[in-house]
Formats: structure tokens, C-alpha cells, sequence
């Protein structure tokens, strides 16, 4: 019995042996798989165009899966000859960083600056980060390409635009700052002389001379052109500008100005009033100005006149009045010969089939004063008769 006894508690000790040695060897294994995999570092684009002399930067991430927190060294593991490569924390420079058990968003950054003489081509930088014999390389993968990044532009959607004199063309123009750092553009223009230009942020109502564009960002601009009351009909190109201390911008407005017709009828003094007398031609000058942008043709003036009156013009019909000129003619006008005195209303129109005006005058007319004589004379001499017979008979 003590024989059967001994030979179980044997047989115990070989399984609980076998037991303890298995959980030795987990352990080991455990400890082999965290030395190995305990980092991971990570970017969101470790893959991206650039061009030579670009300064890049790469938000780093870093993920610890080691269950306890780690103080892990950040190196370069690789980089093309000529470039350089660091890493900062909170703006400063740093070569090691807290990862705490889990996701490290934004851990570091890694700040890359390509030299201004790089040839275009595919390119690799190696990051490797490592804590206690746990490690993790992280490449960055760069295309270096000037046409596949593109370069800044100052764009507008529809460069011309159609309109009379009167209208205030607005263009909606984009500028797109390609550079790896935030600019500052001056803005102007080159109009034609008389012509006005402002730039205003897309979306804002002040006018500016300036603006500031993010790296790699852009900034919607409008642009409005106000042409000259006089300007003439034709096609105008204002070339505007974005200037940085990098770089200058440039691209060209057109405005075609349609033609304008518009003519004034009026009088040199302004006045629209004057007097004349039943039955007698009095004269008028008229001035007629082209106001509009375009020469206006076969210009006819006709009149309205109270019944009875007769009007007439030294020139009807005027061939030509060349834009921007001002012809005076005369108008002769003759009230009726039994027209009472008082204001009368006479309209003198302007016209062609372009354009047309009319001027609206009152007219006091004034009536002879000889029969208002003859009466004065008649009634003197009735009373001098009456006093005569007064003398005569007055005392009988």
C-alpha cells in the first residue's frame, strides 16, 4: 500500500511538473511578443507629392499595446543624402516621447525640409521609434514633382465679362498659395485710366489690399471693376496681381463695353422757361448732348405745341453727334394770334431709334398793350367832356 502510494504521489509531482514548466514557457513568449510588437508608430499620409525646397511636416501617432506606459526614443532610420529631418514636441525639439498604454494621437511631429536642388523622383525617409526592446519603423514615402503638386495661382472662374458703362462687373477669382508656408499677398491692378478696381474676400463686404493665404491653402477673392461714365464701347483688359515676398501672381480681366445711347435736350443755361408775344416768333437755343458712348445718328426734333402755335428749327434733323459732343440749334417758336396772355406748356422731343429725350417749357405770353391805350384815352376824354358840360351848365 505505502508502494501504490508512493507511485501516485510520484505520478503527481511529474504532472505538476509538466504544468509549472508550460506556464514558464507562456510567460517567456508572452515577454518575446511585446519586446517585439509593444509600438506601433504611424502617420496619416505617409505617402505624399512634394516639391524641391518644400518644408513638410508629419503628425506622428503612436500606439503602445504593452499595457504599461513606455519612454520611447525617436530617430531617423534613414534619409536621402542633403535632407533634413527632426523631431518637435510643443514647438520645441525633442528625441524621446511618453507614449502611455494605448493610442498617442499627435505624439510628435517630424519635420522634413527638402533641399532646393532635389531632382524630381521617388524618395524614402525611415522613422523608427523604440522602448524597451520594443521598436516600430514607420517610411515616408515622397514623390518629389512640380507639375503633379502644382504651383500657386491667382484663377478667375469668367475672366470676361459683357456690359454698358453703367454696370459694376464682379469676378470671382481664387488664390491658391502651393507653398509649404503661409503667405502674404498684396493685391492691385492696372486699369485703364478712369477705370476704379477693388478686391473684397469672398463672402465680405470690406475692400482690401492684402491677404493672408495658409501653406498649401486658398482664398477666395471678388473683384470689382467699375469703368468711367464715359468710357466708350470696346473691349478692356485690366491685369491684376498677387504679389508675396515668394512669389508673383498674375492674371487678366476682360470687360467688353457695349454701347450706350443717350442723348440730353436742354437749354445752355438750364432755364426752361421764356416769354413771347401773340403772333411774334420768338427764338430759343436748344443744346443736345450725346451723353451715351456711341456716335448717334439722324437725330430728329419735332415739337408739341398749345393749338394754334407754330414751331420751327434752324436744324430738324441732325446727321451725326459724335459721343461725349454737344450741338445747339435754335427753336422758333409763335404763339397763336389770338392767344391770351398767360403760361402755356410746350414739349420739344429729341429722337432716333437709339435714343430719345424731351424737354418740357412754359411759355408766358404777353399780349399788346395798345388797346389798353386807346381805352385810357377814351375814358380821359369822357371826362374832360363831363367836366366841360359841368362848366357850361353847372350854373343854371
Amino acid at each position: 500500500m505505502n508502494k501504490t502510494l508512493t507511485k501516485r504521489l510520484q505520478g503527481w509531482a511529474r504532472r505538476l511538473g509538466a504544468a509549472a514548466l508550460a506556464g514558464v514557457l507562456a510567460c517567456t513568449l508572452a515577454v518575446g511578443a511585446f519586446a517585439a510588437g509593444g509600438l506601433e508608430l504611424s502617420t496619416d499620409y505617409p505617402g505624399i507629392a512634394a516639391r524641391a525646397g518644400d518644408s513638410l511636416t508629419f503628425d506622428l501617432d503612436l500606439t503602445n499595446t504593452s499595457g504599461a506606459g513606455l519612454s520611447a526614443a525617436l530617430s531617423v532610420a534613414s534619409i536621402p543624402e542633403g535632407w533634413t529631418g527632426y523631431f518637435t514636441g510643443d514647438g520645441s525639439r525633442i528625441s524621446r516621447v511618453y507614449a502611455k498604454s494605448g493610442l498617442n494621437d499627435g505624439a510628435a511631429v517630424f519635420n522634413l525640409e527638402i533641399p532646393a536642388d532635389a531632382a524630381n523622383g521617388s524618395y524614402t525617409v525611415a522613422l523608427a521609434a523604440s522602448a524597451a526592446g520594443a521598436s516600430s519603423t514607420l517610411e515616408l514615402e515622397l514623390t518629389l514633382d512640380e507639375e503633379q503638386v502644382g504651383g500657386s495661382a491667382l484663377a478667375t472662374e469668367y475672366a470676361q465679362q459683357e456690359g454698358d458703362s453703367d454696370t459694376t462687373f464682379t469676378f470671382s477669382t481664387t488664390l491658391t498659395n502651393n507653398t509649404p508656408n503661409e503667405q502674404s499677398y498684396s493685391l492691385s491692378a492696372n486699369p485703364p485710366e478712369g477705370w476704379t478696381v477693388g478686391f473684397q474676400p469672398s463672402g465680405e463686404s470690406t475692400q482690401v489690399a492684402a491677404v493672408t493665404v495658409d501653406a498649401r491653402g486658398s482664398q477666395g477673392l471678388s473683384i470689382r471693376v467699375n469703368p468711367p461714365e464715359t468710357v466708350e464701347a470696346g473691349e478692356y483688359t485690366i491685369p491684376v496681381s498677387a504679389i508675396s515676398s515668394a512669389e508673383t501672381l498674375s492674371d487678366e480681366l476682360t470687360v467688353v463695353i457695349t454701347g450706350t445711347h443717350e442723348v440730353v435736350l436742354a437749354t445752355p443755361s438750364g432755364r426752361l422757361s421764356f416769354d413771347a408775344k401773340a403772333n411774334q416768333e420768338s427764338a430759343v437755343t436748344l443744346s443736345i448732348t450725346n451723353t451715351g458712348n456711341v456716335d448717334l445718328q439722324n437725330l430728329n426734333l419735332t415739337s408739341t405745341p398749345p393749338s394754334g402755335w407754330s414751331v420751327t428749327f434752324s436744324e430738324s434733323t441732325i446727321d451725326l453727334l459724335e459721343a461725349g459732343a454737344t450741338k445747339e440749334v435754335t427753336a422758333y417758336v409763335k404763339p397763336a394770334e389770338d392767344a391770351l396772355s398767360g403760361d402755356y406748356a410746350l414739349t420739344l422731343k429729341l429722337s432716333n431709334s437709339d435714343a430719345s429725350d424731351q424737354a418740357e417749357f412754359r411759355v408766358t405770353v404777353k399780349t399788346e398793350t395798345l388797346w389798353g391805350v386807346v381805352g385810357v384815352l377814351i375814358l380821359l376824354a369822357a371826362l374832360a367832356g363831363l367836366a366841360y358840360v359841368f362848366r357850361k351848365y353847372g350854373r343854371r
